[in-house]
């Protein structure tokens, strides 16, 4: 099962604050662990988020053109500061993975967010031969080709893309 891992922020790390108190100690425990995870075949990409400060917020509607929002956004504790991604047999697997994280933030407490990521498979009834045909050209343009292993022997049909729309109003939070 693919779970994301997300390290949630901190006023610190929001404030961009590299803490020089501990802080090498926390990267040698943090390449120890993330080591582990590698060598286990768990960890497939982890990385550090900037502050919000240096982020943008989408606001999408139907009804709406699509409104941009830039950072920094308040509620600390709801924003992220990095995130890995995990393939793990069992939930219960990566909770206990988690536990063996080193504090994030050296001198702050660190919160760990595990979620589960949906499979294709969850969705095989209600997706259509053109959406399994896009995922696929995306995952070979992407290079995360994989076989599909159901409707492998369907033909597929190509199917025109649909146009993104453009974000039209910008507005300070």
């Amino acid at each position: 099962m693919k779970v994301l891992v997300f390290v949630k922020a901190t006023p610190n790390s929001e404030k961009g604050v590299v803490p020089d108190e501990n802080f090498q100690q926390m990267l040698a425990d943090m390449g120890k662990f993330n080591d582990a995870l590698v060598k286990a075949g768990i960890m497939k990409e982890a990385d550090g988020l900037k502050p919000s400060s240096a982020g943008k917020r989408i606001v999408l509607s139907n009804d709406k053109p699509a409104t941009v929002i830039d950072g920094p956004f308040a509620e600390t504790k709801e924003l992220v500061a990095g995130y890995w991604v995990w393939h793990v047999k069992s939930m219960d697997e990566a909770v206990e993975r988690a536990t063996r994280c080193p504090p994030p933030m050296p001198g702050e407490e660190g919160v760990l967010e595990i979620r589960p990521t949906y499979s294709e498979a969850e969705f095989d009834e209600l997706v259509t031969d053109e959406h399994r045909e896009l995922r696929a050209q995306f995952r070979k343009q992407s290079g995360r080709s994989r076989k599909s292993k159901a409707k492998a022997s369907k033909p597929k049909k190509p199917v025109a893309r649909k146009k993104s729309r453009p974000a039209r109003a910008r507005s300070k939070k």
